[in-house]
């Protein structure tokens, strides 16, 4: 016994000083890991062996960092040049690795732009999510697509500028409803010369840079030497177009004049939990606002949550020149220093005392505050619901991670599975997942056969990244649109891939397919049903519904995709650009695939040795 307890491996301080012999006052980064290799903490250090030092003490630490040391069996460290290097390893280890002990924000969506496209004369003005690679002006960022769809109407409605595809404006021989709403000059039609066209981009873009009482001084300044040359006709338009401008800077709400580009960040924390705020101000106006929910521990403080969150909150987004905080982050000078190299110009890090900014801070906070006490009411009630669903379906306790599949097709053709994930905090949007159907073998319409081909795609994968099951990947409860069949289905999948102790439960429209009527099914077990008014049953619908809309959204998507395919989609080193070219120049794809070398090449972009290529796919043995 006594030399079983000698060779277990040693966690705790004692392991931590022992690393102490290797290490110098260097800048750099070091992990905590358990015995089983799992990352507990990712951590930064000023000089790396002063920092450690205070982890193999053996007292005088927080709860927290006390059972992390308890937990740690091995370290890593890396050294780095810098301090502020230092900084940006530890954040992206942070999002890459997701220890346990760290503050992590879960929800990492990028934010969509506004494009002023430059690829046509009469240039598109949309919604741009994504790597900036087309060419063109980007405005933002917006905190989500609804503030961008509100600006675009404001834009459309001022400056008249086309949103439509340029295919679509190749194409069009009288002008869309947009320009008979007065959205759009009709460019497509010659209703506007480019050079005048060119002017109302260029006013629209000094409105999104800010420069709103200029331009519209100069729009008054137009107007009134037009009526003085009685060109009574482009008089009205200004006015309509100044006034137009008016409404929309009235109902802008709240537009800061101290503040030109911001993030204004305020942090809320209570109970355990915590919510951050972004509001986002560009060109003095404030372009929506965003809560976020970062996991946090029990005895962690604002700096270190605030600190966490903007480091990891930049590592994929843009820095603007101004950061406004409603609390102090622990290295201040180190994370202005981080974000002004990330940015490649300066960045200021404020935590307000007086003044705009101040009302800013507090009106996040309030705003943090109030989002904050529904996440935590709805967390509560969601628990409810599922320590009621536990029950009413013999679980072993409340799932936290329920997957339900549904399935989506017309006659078999596009066919899409479609996964949802639902758990302690709602429906968890960024583990769904569509799944194209491949299955050759497949009869058209065999529902059974595609849930299969879903559900051992997905466990294959579960298998494959985390056969121990250390990570939340795994669900502990499968709900499946359907009954008996759709069971026995899952049951064969299942013992396939030897998986024994995931429980799947069937939802089937009960008599008459009545919703309220729905009837459960079990392995082994009777079918059976809840009451009416129970709401666990409302619960299992709402999640039923959500499949069925996620599904039926990946097959309309994957439909549309198929309705606008063309044979140029697959044909070696044609590209949208070359694609659009050719379309424009032949007018349809049929016509493009008759046309013979010398056309081929006179189109505009297409190279010798492209037409080549091109001409070779459609003539093949010809």
């Amino acid at each position: 016994m006594k030399n079983e307890t000698q060779n277990q491996p040693k966690t705790g301080h004692e392991v931590i000083q022992s690393y102490l012999k290797t290490l110098d006052n260097s800048p750099g980064v070091y992990r905590m890991l358990d015995e089983q290799s799992r990352v507990l903490y990712v951590g930064k250090a000023r000089a790396l062996k002063r920092r450690v030092s205070n982890y193999a003490k053996p007292a005088g630490h927080s709860p927290r960092i006390a059972r992390m040391i308890r937990e740690t069996a091995s370290m890593m460290f890396l050294t780095t040049r810098t301090e502020t290097e230092a900084l940006l390893l530890e954040q992206n280890l942070i999002k890459q690795l997701k220890p346990k002990f760290n503050v992590l924000l879960r929800d990492d969506k990028s934010f969509p732009n506004i494009l002023v496209s430059r690829t046509h004369a009469f240039p598109q003005i949309k919604k741009h999510r994504g790597a900036k690679k087309e060419k063109g002006e980007y405005f933002g960022p917006f905190a989500s697509a609804g503030a961008v769809n509100r600006t675009l109407n404001q834009l459309q409605k001022v400056f008249l500028l086309r949103n439509c595809t340029d295919a679509t404006f190749e194409t069009r021989t009288r002008p869309c409803l947009l320009y008979q709403i007065k959205r759009c000059s009709g460019p497509c039609v010659g209703y506007i010369s480019e050079q005048d066209y060119e002017a109302s981009v260029a006013d629209a873009m000094r409105f999104l840079k800010g420069d709103s009482t200029e331009l519209q001084a100069n729009l008054a300044e137009q107007m009134a030497e037009a009526s003085k040359d009685m060109e009574f006709e482009r008089a009205a338009a200004l006015r309509d177009r100044i006034r137009a401008l008016t409404n929309v800077q009235s109902a802008q709400g709240i537009n800061p004049r101290g503040v030109r580009e911001a993030d204004v960040i305020a942090l809320h924390m209570e109970g355990g939990q915590a919510c951050v705020q972004v509001f986002f101000i560009r060109a003095n106006q404030n372009w929506g606002n965003k809560d976020y929910y970062p996991r946090i521990g029990p005895d962690i403080d604002e700096p270190e949550v605030l600190e966490a969150f903007v480091g990891q909150f930049y590592d994929t987004k843009d820095v603007p020149r101004q950061v406004i905080l409603s609390h102090p982050v622990e290295n201040m000078d180190l994370m202005a220093d981080a974000l002004s190299q990330k940015r490649g110009t300066k960045v200021e890090i404020l935590v307000p005392q007086r003044g705009e900014k101040l009302e800013l801070v507090e009106g996040a906070r309030r705003n943090a505050r109030e989002s904050l006490g529904r996440q935590m009411a709805e967390s509560q009630a969601q628990g409810k619901l599922l320590r009621g669903l536990a029950e009413a379906f013999d679980l072993d306790g409340p799932p936290k991670r329920i997957e339900v599949y549904d399935n989506s097709h017309i006659q078999g053709t596009n066919a899409v599975g479609g996964m949802i994930v639902a758990g302690p905090d709602g429906f968890m949007k960024s583990q769904y997942r569509k799944f194209n159907i491949r299955g050759e073998e497949l009869t058209p319409g065999d529902d059974f056969g595609m849930m299969k081909e879903v559900l051992k795609r997905r466990f294959k994968r579960l298998l494959k990244e985390d056969p121990d099951r250390e990570t939340e990947a795994w669900p502990d409860l499968l709900l499946i649109d359907g009954g008996a069949g759709q069971i026995s289905a899952v049951k064969e999948i299942m013992d396939d891939l030897g998986v024994e102790d995931v429980p799947f439960i069937g939802v089937a429209k009960g008599i008459d397919r009545d919703q309220g009527k729905e009837e459960f099914y079990r392995l082994g077990q009777s079918v059976f049903a809840l009451k009416r008014n129970d709401p666990v049953l409302y619960f299992v619908q709402r999640m039923r519904d959500e499949a069925h809309r996620f599904a039926i959204g990946a097959h309309r998507q994957k439909r549309s995709k198929a309705v606008s395919a063309t044979p140029l989609d697959d044909v070696p080193g044609v590209g949208a650009a070359r694609k659009r070219a050719l379309l424009s120049h032949f007018g349809s794809a049929k016509a493009v695939t008759r046309a013979n070398l010398a056309d081929l090449k006179a189109v505009e972009g297409v190279s010798e040795g492209l037409a080549q290529k091109i001409y070779d796919y459609f003539h093949e043995g010809g």
